[in-house]
């Protein structure tokens, strides 16, 4: 998790770091006191750690009541965000935070990035029908779903719609879904709390079911994999995928073994990120540090950022530069407001 961190961390940001029911709480404390020792994150103060641990099912509705409670939380921290964006250990970024915000910083604050799927499927609609219940909504340990014998009937009051469970929501969308100023989001929470793997739906089907939302669609979440709509089969990347996941032009990719050699290429190639340090950029630069024979390595890589530029300033590589090229020609030609909305399951 620290790498990862790493890897994404800049100033303007804000990180909500969250251990799952595996993690004990004593290692829950030794992250947050790690965290709040940190000079760099004690000096910006723009990194959380959830304090408490509850079940997470990656198949059920606990999956998805971890993503809205903590896009409460984050509503509740800080007001200057505009966009949500939900990594796990496994991911990885393939550009500079300084590429991620120069990217980000030309667009229209109200679009949301979310694959769909590009396929009518009568048997997903039939999963979608079967009643599944996730004990882990009330204990603090994972637990299996359990599945009803009996189906219930598709629903004819909305349509529902299904894509990659890996998205990028815009701050006012996720403060409709949590604080709802109608009753969509929690009549479509009520249904998908009782749907396998919701994070594949319930995101995808408010966004088009809402009248305010249901144009503000951008179908590419900027993350690449090679399983978005089977995550019973997933692939782990590695070296072997490096060329391909570089010339797509995503922002992140997953999902990476622990320490693969594939990360430490792109640490060198295209971060530029030393195995402890940050990220070097406008806000962060060690060019100024005197180190002498005596220093530790590992304290000359933490303490990288003694002397901080302005962080109102990125400087982007040829994969910001690209990125938002494509981006802005989508924004300019008005495509995401003819509706991405045409895959809804039957």
């Amino acid at each position: 998790m620290m790498r990862l961190l790493k890897a994404i961390y800049h100033p303007r940001n804000q990180y909500l770091l969250q251990l799952d029911d595996a993690s004990s709480d004593s290692e829950r404390m030794d992250l947050a006191l790690l965290i709040k020792s940190h000079m760099v994150f004690e000096e910006f103060g723009n990194v959380n750690v959830v304090g408490k641990s509850y079940g997470i099912n990656k198949m059920g509705s606990s999956s998805l009541s971890a993503s809205l409670h903590a896009a409460a939380l984050l509503l509740k921290l800080n007001e200057d965000w505009d966009w949500f964006i939900t990594l796990s250990s496994s991911d990885y970024p393939l550009m500079t935070q300084d590429d991620i915000l120069h990217v980000f910083m030309s667009l229209p604050t109200y679009l949301n990035f979310i694959h769909f799927t590009n396929k009518t499927l009568r048997n997903e609609q039939r999963n979608m029908n079967q009643i599944v219940v996730d004990p882990s909504l009330h204990y603090e340990k994972s637990t299996p779903l359990y599945f009803a014998v009996e189906a219930r009937d598709t629903p004819d009051a909305f349509k529902i719609f299904r894509g990659s469970p890996w998205m990028i929501l815009t701050r006012s969308f996720m403060d409709y879904c949590v604080n709802g100023w109608d009753n969509l989001p929690r009549r479509l929470l009520m249904f998908f709390s009782n749907v396998a793997y919701p994070m594949e739906s319930y995101f995808h089907t408010v966004l088009c079911n809402s009248q305010e939302f249901k144009n503000t669609i951008v179908d590419n979440n900027l993350i690449y994999s090679l399983f978005d709509n089977d995550p019973s089969e997933s692939q782990l990347l590695d070296m072997s995928h490096y060329d391909t996941m570089m010339e797509i032009g995503a922002a992140f990719a997953r999902p990476f073994g622990e320490n693969d050699l594939v990360l430490e290429k792109i640490d060198d190639l295209v971060l530029n990120r030393s195995l402890n340090g940050f990220v070097q950029g406008e806000w962060c630069s060690s060019s100024n540090l005197e180190i002498n024979e005596t220093t530790k390595v590992s304290k000359i890589e933490e303490d990288m950022c003694l002397i901080y530029g302005n962080i109102d300033v990125v400087k982007p590589t040829i994969f910001g530069i690209k990125l938002r090229t494509q981006l802005d020609e989508i924004v300019n030609s008005g495509r995401y407001r003819t509706s991405q909305c045409q895959f809804q399951l039957v």
